[in-house]
Order: structure tokens, then sequence, then C-alpha cells
């Protein structure tokens, strides 16, 4: 089977500002304080599928040097630089086409840059059958992850069965709920948060782009004749931006009546806050999670630090403490979905 995977690796990581900033993104930061930053972390996970040499990443291209530099075995001309954002879908669009122009019959794993699983192996697992489905049909699987907790900050999978670890089709995909409506699809147990990790036969998705989005497939088609050429950066630079800005949910799968889900429960997080970051940490016995070398802790709990220089915390209870390069956050974590207002009110 010819596997390829394509890496989304354009976000800006705001929510764990100031840790996280435009000009180095959370993919390629080791928020974990494990060594490693969160993209090389998502191609180790996924070289259990794919040979290195079959995996693309797309990104912005302010980060096109990080991105060699941090994977240096990835091919360069597998780095895809767009021009600017655009959602999604484009990047996907043109990611696909690429791959499609040299190998028509790939199938195809799409997936976010900045998310962690830790069954790694259950994970792979699910891949595997993803990807059996997929070669010899022209359905695509989208991953779902079996809730834990009612969830608001994600949006949901409707599927037509419960059981994980299996392809089962998709009902529906609803957007982030309210607690209420939360709670209802833990209790009914066939709804799954949505990974937003995609798996597909380059066919598939044009065939779906085609139908579904055309306006974008139109641009690409327009410009894939200067792909794997000198004058495809300047293409890009002057009509990428003419690509609808959507994602590809919208442009594709919630208009797509093609759409299976497999489901587990991986370990999965896309880390999107300072408590996701702690809930995947080791934590000492008061409770506290520590990223940085010269961090010293007194009386407190239940606290997150992640700091790139010297910091002393004294007394705190739930807090999130995080400093890079002179900036600095202190927030109540039952406050922390106000960091994007804070970092917005500093203009960082």
């Amino acid at each position: 089977m010819d596997t390829h995977v394509v890496i989304m690796a354009g976000g800006i990581g705001s929510r764990l500002w100031p840790a996280s900033t435009p000009e180095m993104p959370k993919q390629f930061i080791d928020v974990l304080g494990v060594g490693k930053s969160l993209i090389q972390m998502t191609v180790d996970r996924f070289l259990r599928v794919s040979g290195i040499g079959n995996f693309w990443v797309v990104t912005s291209e302010r980060y096109v040097d990080t991105v060699k530099e941090q994977l240096p075995d990835i091919p360069a001309e597998h780095i895809l630089a767009e021009p600017e954002p655009r959602n999604t879908a484009p990047c996907i669009a043109y990611a696909c086409r690429k791959i499609a122009m040299r190998h028509p019959d790939a199938n195809v794993i799409v997936t976010p840059s900045d998310a962690v699983v830790a069954d790694t192996e259950a994970f792979s697992s699910a891949m595997g059958k993803a990807l059996a489905f997929t070669s010899s049909s022209a359905s695509i699987v989208t991953v779902g992850i079996v809730p834990d907790r009612p969830e608001t900050g994600y949006g949901y999978v409707c599927a037509s069965g419960k059981e994980s670890g299996k392809v089962v089709k998709v009902l529906a995909f609803k957007e982030k709920p309210d607690r209420k409506t939360a709670e209802t699809y833990l209790s009914e147990g066939n709804y799954f948060w949505n990974a937003g990790i995609f798996v597909w036969n380059v066919k598939t998705i044009e065939e779906q782009l085609r139908m579904h989005a055309p306006g974008i497939y139109g641009v690409i088609d327009a410009m894939s004749p200067s792909f794997y050429t000198e004058k495809e950066k300047e293409v890009l630079s002057e009509h990428f931006k003419e690509c609808e800005k959507v994602s590809i949910d919208y442009a594709v799968m919630e208009k797509s009546d093609d759409i299976y889900v497999i489901s587990g429960e991986f370990g999965w997080s896309d880390l999107g806050s300072w408590s996701a970051v702690k809930d995947h940490m080791v934590t000492d016995a008061d409770g506290n999670a520590v990223v940085g070398d010269r961090v010293v802790l007194s009386e407190c709990r239940n606290c997150i630090v992640h700091a790139s220089g010297p910091v002393a915390v004294e007394g705190l209870d739930g807090y999130v403490v995080a400093e890079k390069n002179g900036k600095m956050l202190v927030c109540r974590l039952s406050e922390e979905q106000r960091v994007k207002e804070f970092s917005g009110m500093l203009g960082q």
C-alpha cells in the first residue's frame, strides 16, 4: 500500500501563550517537557504506518526553515509553504494534488501537527484499519475519540454504532455543543470527539472536492501545471488566495454522504489549553507539573509552571505560570479561556 502522511502545521497556538507565539507556535515547541516538539512527536507516531519519505508538511512560509530544522529527514520538496492561511480545505487540496501527480493510487492520512496520543499502539492499529478500508473503497474515514467527559470545546461525530475500533458510518457532524447537549452526547455513547484526522485515497478526495468544493478544486486545477516546476512558488503567491477560506469539515465532510469513522480512546488531546497540557504531564505529590530547569515551587498545589528561565512560585493553588523570553502569564486555570484575550491586550 502506497501510504502518505500529510501534517498540517500552520497554526499559531495562541491559547498556550506565552510559550507558544506566532514566531514559534506550539507545534514546534517542547510543550510537555519530553525533549521533542509536538510535530516531532506526530512524525514518530505515524512512522508506524508510513516511511519518512512519504511524509508531507503544509505550513506557513514563515515556518519552512523551522520544519526543515526539526524534521531534516522529510524531503525538502514535501514541505509545502502556504503564501497565506486559507484554513484546512485549500491546504489539504494542495497537498493531495501534489501527491496525486506522482502517486495516483496513494492512500493519505491527514493530521494536525499539535495533538498528543498516549496509546500509540492502539492508534496505529486504528490507522491500519482505516487505510485498509479506504484502499478498497471510495469512502473517507475520520478518527473519533471516545469522550471521557461532556466536553464543550470539541466538535463531535455522530456514528451509526457505539463500538470502538471498527469502521462505521457517520450520521452527522456536530458543532461544539453547550454543556447539556454534551452530557446527552456522552450518555448516548455513539458520539465521538472530532480529532480532525482523515484517511482517504487521493482519487476519493479529488472527486469529493470537485463535487462539494468546486471553487477550491478549480483554483488548484488551474495552478497544478506549475507544481514541481520553478514557477510553483510564484503561481501559489498569485492564486492561492483565490481559494475560499474554509475548513475541510465545512467544505467536504458535512456535505458528503460517504464518510465513516473509526473510534478509540487513544489518550488523545489537542493540547488546546494549559489544563490539557497539565493532564498529559507527570505531576508531583501536590499535583504540580513543571517544564523548566530552573523552577522553584513552595507550598503550591495543582499548578502548571512552564518556564524558559528562572522562576520561583509560592503559595498558589490551581494556577498556570508560564514564562518565555521575558513574557509572563500568571492565571487561574479556571480562567484560562481568557489567555488569548490577555495576550491580545498586550499586543502579542
